[in-house]
């Protein structure tokens, strides 16, 4: 019997360190080659680390939410067979090395299973068709073992794990087993008793992974960046009809056309005669940062929490080209797809709610950017032109700046030109 070692990944170029955001596995658990053991996440970009051997597990370096240095030693497995030990003795075991402790402080090691875990061992070599006996049995209040593609296809069903049976190594859930539960129907949880009941349950839960990232990034904005928020209204009918005319004539291979790409066109031609709105600052270093390419955020709700995939070179793209890219970059964000560069590198961010109602926000910048412009809910309303009242649809734009790079006046005119070339949709498709 031998031990071998798997250390944290090199999981992207300039990466030092990742955050354990899921363990598949616990001492005792059997797994086999392949079977993904943890998650870990770095720019918002989630990696899945897989076993390269069979064995069982004897040893987890590191807790969920903790952040481990690359090569850091992330758990030991025990294996069987030719060559097992020799692995094991060329490797130096050691306590993970934690970035955000970098003191001479070992982490302590998790509970080692018991020397009745051996026989599994073998089990997994000799016979390996005893594994699933062999699978550790999981409490009904344990998280089932599934990856996040799986997780996210139950979520988007409206299945619960917990009532699906896995089939894959440790009892994970695979797609088939999720295919088979759906095709068979799944059976809703059992309806809780009538009548009244105190409920005196409390559940806390660790803020770790992409949760802590936004907690840490809003808090970030918050407390350094002094907003200044204008609100106001667009009569968005004559770019409804535009929208809903250019939609019917689309070709096959084009998307389906949001009002969000119109924005981000007027945007464009926006930030051409103010330049000063799409830049960042370092506050640090008293420096602003204008660009000449518009690389928009949009803000993106995902299963994970809010990530930004951004838009490149929206300036050099036309309605069509943006609303596809649009489309992509939203599709990869929400099944966890989406590359470290496609979630970073944003000069100014759009962030919609209107799909979800509300009449006003005050979004919240994304540091180090100094503008970002909110889209709120289109409410048919009666508008007086004059002569009497007509139905119009009205959409309100709520904008935030950094003060302190923006100034009142510039923030209202940056808006009111916005707010111009959306109630006159054809302004946004002249060039020069």
């Amino acid at each position: 019997m031998g031990e071998f070692v798997i250390k944290m990944p090199d999981v992207g170029e300039g990466v030092a360190e990742a955050e354990l955001v899921e363990w598949h596995v616990k001492p005792g658990d059997p797994v086999r080659e392949d079977m993904v053991l943890a998650a870990v996440m770095t720019d918002k970009a989630t990696v899945e680390i897989p076993s390269p051997v069979d064995g069982v597990v004897l040893w987890l370096g590191a807790e969920v939410g903790d952040t481990v240095a690359v090569k850091a030693p992330l758990l030991r497995i025990e294996v069987a067979g030719e060559g097992g030990a020799e692995e094991a003795r060329a490797t130096t075991i050691e306590p993970p090395v934690k970035v955000e402790e970098v003191k001479d402080k070992p982490a302590e090691a998790k509970s080692a299973p018991s020397p009745s875990t051996r026989p599994l061992v073998e089990a997994l070599i000799t016979e390996p068709e005893k594994f699933a006996e062999h699978a550790v049995a999981r409490e009904p209040t344990e998280r089932p073992l599934a990856s996040p593609a799986v997780r996210l296809r139950a979520q988007e069903a409206g299945v619960d794990l917990r009532q699906v049976t896995g089939t894959g190594p440790a009892r994970r859930i695979t797609h088939d087993d999720l295919d088979q539960f759906i095709a068979r129907g799944a059976q809703s949880a059992a309806v809780a008793p009538t009548g009244l009941a105190r409920k005196t349950a409390i559940e806390e839960i660790k803020v770790t992974g992409l949760r802590r990232r936004i907690a840490e990034k809003m808090r970030l904005a918050s407390s350094r960046i002094p907003h200044i928020t204008y609100v106001e209204e667009v009569d968005v009918t004559d770019l409804e009809d535009l929208r809903a005319t250019m939609n019917a004539g689309r070709k096959s291979d084009q998307p389906k056309l949001t009002i969000l790409p119109f924005l981000m066109r007027a945007l464009v031609k926006t930030i051409g005669e103010q330049h000063g709105v799409n830049a960042t600052f370092d506050d640090d270093a008293g420096v602003v940062t204008r660009y000449s390419a518009v690389h928009i955020g949009i803000a993106t709700q995902t299963p994970s929490g809010l990530t930004v995939p951004v838009v490149r070179h929206a300036e050099a793209r036309s309605i069509w080209d943006v609303a596809a890219e649009l489309t992509r970059l939203a599709d990869a964000a929400r099944n966890g797809t989406a590359a470290r560069e496609e979630l970073s590198g944003s000069t100014i961010t759009i962030t919609s709610l209107g799909a979800l109602g509300g009449i006003v926000t005050t979004p919240i910048i994304n540091h180090p950017e100094v503008a970002i412009v909110g889209v709120n809910k289109i409410m048919t309303r009666p508008v007086w032109d004059g002569t009497q009242f007509v139905p119009r649809k009205i959409m309100n734009l709520s904008s935030s700046f950094d003060h302190r790079i923006v100034d009142g006046w510039d923030a209202a005119v940056f808006v009111q030109r916005i707010k111009a070339l959306l109630e006159t949709p054809a302004l946004i498709f002249i060039e020069g």
